[in-house]
């Protein structure tokens, strides 16, 4: 089973409105800029439809950072990142440019106001387990019981349409 190291971080990427293919493409390569950051593997391209959302269909992937920032540095530059993107927030859920989510940090269990380590609802989701099963399909996610690897939680998960881009 694999774990990440402390110094790595597993980003998830969505977008559905404009070029959501080319925007997806290029947050990855921008994701290995930010400061103290090196992007390291990046899945490939699924399309999904919206969870709990309306609008367009999403296209999303994984990306495995190596980075020194602390998960709130992280959030804030990921934040920033989307800002540079056009990522505006009218209302909960509502269609975007670009969506960065913070999924892992190492192996921190974290809960503040402003993130939850790792992401509260990761292993329910399709659109995150499948790109993530391309960059660590052993990966054990701290602090869900049963512990099993993504490739488990990914069959609970069987009902959610999600294709691969080719």
């Amino acid at each position: 089973m694999a774990v990440l190291a402390p110094d790595q971080a597993l980003i998830g990427l969505g977008a559905n409105l404009g070029d959501a293919e080319a925007t997806v493409r290029a947050a990855a390569l921008a994701l290995g800029e930010l400061p103290r950051t090196r992007l390291m593997a990046c899945s490939g391209l699924y399309r999904s439809a919206p969870w709990e959302a309306q609008g367009p269909e999403f296209i999303n992937a994984v990306a495995l950072l190596e980075t020194r920032l602390e998960p709130l540095a992280l959030l804030d530059a990921l934040q920033d990142l989307e800002h540079r993107f056009g990522r505006e927030r009218p209302y909960p859920n509502a269609p975007r440019t670009l969506d960065l989510d913070l999924l892992m940090s190492g192996s921190r269990q974290l809960s503040t106001p402003r993130l939850t380590l790792p992401h509260p609802r990761m292993h329910l989701r399709a659109f995150v387990l499948r790109p993530l099963f391309d960059v660590m399909p052993d990966l054990l996610i701290p602090g869900l019981h049963p512990q099993q690897p993504i490739r488990a939680w990914l069959t609970g998960t069987s009902d959610q349409a999600i294709s691969p881009l080719s």
